[in-house]
């Protein structure tokens, strides 16, 4: 795990697990939305939080890591799937699953970084190295015999400064909205000292029959994902050129955008009413920044080439019938939207990109399931298209407001974005504000920073 910064020493490695007893064993299937994410690598969101008290040397060893700890096995009493295993055999008569035991458990690592000051700079907006941040996730390993871990943690103390707890996470097991459920769950049992006895007793659904499959959505992916098990792999991204940085739209910032996509769509569309949402504005704005960043380094000269722009929406509102947002598990849909280079690249191209991710928004809103059975096979494509975007996260997730007991977070980061995908969240600071969490080699970096500040 070595890389670039200060170095960050492991103090300690455990196992987590439910409190005894508290949670029978158990077999999860894999319901039609869980089954595309076992083509996913796993994400890796990172927390920072100062607290100069909490990173004390003997606070955090004596008072904070025994209280983490306790809270985190509370946490997973409700949580179970987090603490299982993705079972994944070898032989095609049987299915992929989720799989809980006693002895089963989520490796904790602790760690003391050398150097507090690296607090500061790493739970910046700034440019950082890319590498630093892979010392402050865990790894969280293939597993044995087609078992994997669902969930590894690690906790980081910066001493007198602050504290950052890293995440790899299988989802699989759980959508962005079940594992912000959890964190929350998590976070107030730590606040409360594990004083809540109720604490989620009516945060956790883990009925699987509540997601209908009336069109053979289910068997149909695993037909795909058996097609193509043998080349799912976990991605490990090369961070030796790579830097980091955050950037922020504002709700003025949206506006002006807004402004212009309008004086622009009625030449170019007619009537056509476009669907402008603060989530649509953003994306199609760092898309196109994305594209004119590559466009000015890539030799290929063709602008008929087709673009795609990736991500995922959220399913609670958008299914034939109710989900609980209780329920533990994914409930998305996976939307992909498609643009020639020549569109994207010209004085016109906010519109265009908006005018296509706005479109493929109606299209989930209308019927979400609509399009599913090309799901795989479109993000198939998607990925192994040129310059293509995809995104991880939501700013409708409310990350900042997570409070382990040392205030909100500091900065959040999602670490397992490479050169091909952005991470999005709600601003810290600006009221109604959008982060944008980028990853580049540096000099592509500083094509796409100058054309974000042309907003």
């Amino acid at each position: 795990m070595a890389s670039a910064g200060a170095a960050v020493t492991v103090v300690e490695r455990c196992a987590v697990s439910p409190p005894p007893r508290s949670v029978p064993p158990a077999t999860l299937p894999l319901t039609f939305l869980d089954i595309p994410w076992l083509f996913f690598s796993p994400t890796q969101p990172i927390f920072f939080f100062a607290s100069a008290a909490a990173a004390a040397a003997a606070n955090f060893t004596q008072t904070v890591v025994p209280k983490l700890k306790h809270s985190l096995s509370l946490a997973l009493r409700h949580f179970f799937p987090l603490a299982g295993k993705l079972v994944i055999p070898a032989a095609l008569s049987a299915e992929p699953h989720l799989e809980y035991n006693e002895s089963d458990s989520v490796l904790l690592v602790v760690a003391a970084a050398a150097d507090g000051c690296e607090f500061k700079n790493l739970a910046g907006n700034h440019r950082r190295d890319g590498r630093r941040f892979r010392r402050l996730v865990p790894e969280i390993g293939g597993g044995d015999g087609g078992k994997r871990p669902v969930l590894a943690v690690q906790i980081t103390v910066f001493p007198e400064m602050g504290i950052c707890i890293g995440f790899t996470l299988r989802n699989v097991a759980a959508d962005w909205r079940t594992f912000n459920n959890f964190l929350k769950n998590w976070a107030s049992l730590c606040k409360s000292g594990g004083d809540l006895l109720d604490a989620g007793r009516h945060v956790a659904s883990h009925d699987r029959s509540v997601i209908l499959d009336s069109g053979g959505l289910r068997s149909f992916f695993l037909t795909e994902f058996w097609k193509m098990a043998k080349n799912v792999k976990d991605v490990n991204f090369d961070d030796s050129e790579i830097v980091r940085a955050t950037f922020v739209l504002g709700p003025k910032e949206m506006e002006q955008i807004k402004k212009w996509i309008l004086t622009r769509s009625d030449l170019l569309f007619g009537s056509t009413q476009l669907l402008l949402s603060p989530y649509v504005i953003v994306c199609a704005f760092i898309w196109v920044c994305w594209i004119k960043t590559h466009w000015s380094t890539n030799m290929i000269t063709r602008k008929d080439i087709v673009h795609y722009f990736g991500f995922i929406a959220g399913g609670l509102t958008r299914m034939p019938y109710a989900v609980p947002s209780t329920y533990v598990g994914n409930c998305v849909g996976f939307g992909r939207s498609a643009a020639i280079r020549e569109e994207l690249a010209g004085k016109d191209g906010v519109v265009f990109a908006a005018k296509a991710i706005g479109d493929t928004v109606k299209k989930l809103n209308g019927d979400m399931l609509g399009g599913a059975r090309n799901w795989i096979a479109e993000w198939k494509e998607m990925r192994e298209s040129e310059l293509h975007v995809t995104v991880t996260g939501s700013p409708k997730l409310d990350l900042y407001e997570l409070d382990f007991g040392w205030g909100r977070p500091e900065k959040f980061e999602e670490v397992s974005i490479g050169t091909g995908a952005i991470s999005l969240s709600e601003s810290r600071e600006v009221i109604g504000g959008i982060e944008v969490g980028v990853a580049l080699p540096r000099l592509k970096m500083d094509a796409f920073s100058t054309l974000f500040n042309e907003v």
